[in-house]
């Protein structure tokens, strides 16, 4: 246990900073998913409300990433490999319907 003042008061700034990315990161991961599954289900169905559907969730997946990334959440190489893993993700879906 902590002896002194500031030593007290930094456990709770780590604490509420811990609990504040945490909701960061969940925030983000639900926003990857969803991402996801509109691909998912625009390779199913495609259509144009599906695709704009796909470019929706993949602006937000995207914002969120950057604001992570920005508020020292995630470290920069991170949200570049998870930006990269859903434009893969993106353009597979997408491509093979252009095709057609």
């Amino acid at each position: 246990m902590a002896n002194n003042k500031s030593s007290k008061k930094r456990i709770q700034i780590a604490e509420r900073n811990r609990l504040q990315n945490k909701s960061y990161k969940s925030a983000m991961r639900t926003l990857m998913k969803r991402c996801i599954a509109a691909c998912g289900a625009y390779t199913e169905e495609p259509g144009d409300e599906a695709r704009n559907a796909v470019k929706a969730s993949v602006n937000d997946a995207f914002s969120k990433i950057d604001k992570a990334v920005k508020r020292g959440v995630l470290h920069r190489n991170t949200g570049a490999n998870q930006k990269s893993r859903l434009t893969s993700v993106v353009k597979q879906a997408l491509e093979p319907a252009a095709k057609n």
